[in-house]
């Protein structure tokens, strides 16, 4: 997980590029490292037939040219700029080349931010003939508190037994030869992946986590839903899958993997696109409607159970107008489609993968279950628990315990709210139950007599 620096030339059986423009594809993968920053790979792939062959001394050769340009967003700095050569020599200019490319893979670690990434190829022995793609790239780091999927790796074959531990390519016991291309069916008709999840042991109440995977075409439809449960046996592990393409008509494809851990109430979900060639196989499902933004969330693969406790988690921050609309929804595709619009339209910053008021508002609602949970209800369903959940952590508690004459009660102090704010709760019940008994925030319970309220019968 922690290479520095790959770099190789392989050779794969594929080529669908017309060949008058320079056959040059790349693909990255982000994958964790620290709690600041990522480990991101960038794979290559130059097809061979398109490349100039020049004959050399020592034989005949191709070669080409990659260059890496990293560029920070915020302040233009820029952060990389390099160049490789990569060569393969060839015993003659025919047999060698034909449905070959030239497969390699770099990789840096790079903070947290958002890049602009400029990847070119160039014909080593021809100059004139480049291609230039430009990504802009979020660097969110895996490493942290809550369980998360790196970005999936495609592959065009996976191997543990006989792996070649030498090759750039090997990394956790694994040879992992990447498809750049993204292209699959004939001539690769086996698909391979490699992800890897992260921060398994958050929750320590529930031993297990389950993973869900999905394969949709362009129109949003499921053709495979498959269902794992993994064991918590280490904080991170490496998983990896296989699909057969050949029976799926020439599309557009999103793989999609998600991973949950229902007892610390967190999702993530990692997901890759892809394109099938086989024109001999029958598209049968050409005039379904499609929501691709919506296939390739974390909410596509929830139940209409887990969309409804999704909800009630948010109702604190719905509107009237949101919550009657939700209750009108009758089926798992409304309600999918309604919560990543609801947390779409509340994204503070659009222009990161992250969406930072989601992510701060769904760590509140872990914490509050966590700590003011009672015997019959979850901490996000209690007094506290709201409180902690819209406001965040009070910057003082006055915690006052069970006297002769008062019941046990608290008061949470807000300095920047409204010029400063208190929240009194008092275990009225005797059962750890603290309700709330009076507040000074606007909109809020106020009851300036609270203090009887506490005060224990004589």
């Amino acid at each position: 997980m922690k290479k520095l620096l790959l770099l190789l030339v392989f050779l794969t059986p594929f080529a669908l590029k017309a060949q008058n423009n320079l056959n040059f594809d790349f693909d990255y993968a982000r994958f964790g490292y620290d709690s600041l920053s990522n480990y991101i790979e960038f794979y290559y792939s130059f097809g061979l037939s398109n490349l100039k062959i020049v004959n050399k001394n020592t034989g005949f050769a191709a070669n080409a040219i990659l260059r890496i340009q990293i560029q920070d967003t915020v302040n233009n700095n820029t952060i990389l700029d390099k160049e490789w050569k990569v060569e393969s020599p060839l015993s003659d200019t025919t047999k060698q080349v034909v449905n070959k490319n030239l497969v390699g893979v770099v990789g840096f670690i790079v903070p947290k931010g958002l890049y602009r990434c400029t990847v070119t190829g160039t014909d080593g022995n021809n100059a004139s003939r480049s291609k230039k793609i430009v990504e802009t790239v979020t660097i969110s780091p895996f490493l942290g508190k809550n369980l998360s999927l790196s970005d999936i790796e495609l592959s065009s074959n996976i191997k543990q037994e006989g792996a070649d531990t030498s090759s750039i390519f090997y990394k956790n016991t694994l040879e992992v030869q990447p498809n750049p291309t993204m292209v699959f069916g004939e001539g690769i008709p086996v698909l391979f992946y490699y992800s890897e999840i992260y921060n398994m042991l958050s929750s320590q109440d529930q031993k297990n986590i389950t993973l869900k995977t999905f394969l949709f075409n362009s129109k949003g439809y499921k053709l495979s839903d498959k269902t794992k449960t993994l064991t918590k046996g280490g904080t991170s592990r490496v998983e990896v899958g296989t699909m057969n393409m050949m029976k799926y008509p020439t599309d557009t494809y999103t793989l999609v993997l998600t991973a949950i851990d229902s007892a610390a109430n967190v999702i993530s979900t990692s997901s890759k696109r892809m394109f099938v060639y086989n024109p001999s196989v029958a598209d049968t499902m050409k005039n379904l409607a499609f929501n691709n933004e919506l296939i390739s969330s974390e909410y596509s693969v929830l139940s209409l159970e887990e969309c409804d406790d999704q909800f009630e988690q948010i109702k604190y921050i719905s509107t009237r107008a949101e919550i009657a609309q939700y209750e009108k929804l009758n089926n798992v595709e409304a309600k999918r489609d309604f919560l990543l619009k609801f947390w779409k339209k509340r994204d503070t910053d659009p222009s990161t993968v992250v969406n930072e008021y989601k992510n701060q508002y769904m760590e509140r609602v872990r914490i509050s279950d966590e700590k003011y949970s009672t015997i019959n209800r979850k901490g996000r369903k209690t007094d506290r628990g709201r409180v902690y959940i819209l406001y965040g952590e009070p910057d003082e508690i006055d915690r006052n315990p069970s006297d002769i004459d008062k019941k046990p009660y608290e008061i949470w102090h807000y300095n920047s709210i409204e010029g400063g704010v208190i929240f009194v709760f008092g275990d009225i019940s005797g059962f750890s139950d603290y309700q709330l008994l009076h507040s000074t925030k606007r909109g809020e319970l106020r009851d300036d007599n609270w203090e009887s309220r506490v005060t224990s019968a004589q």
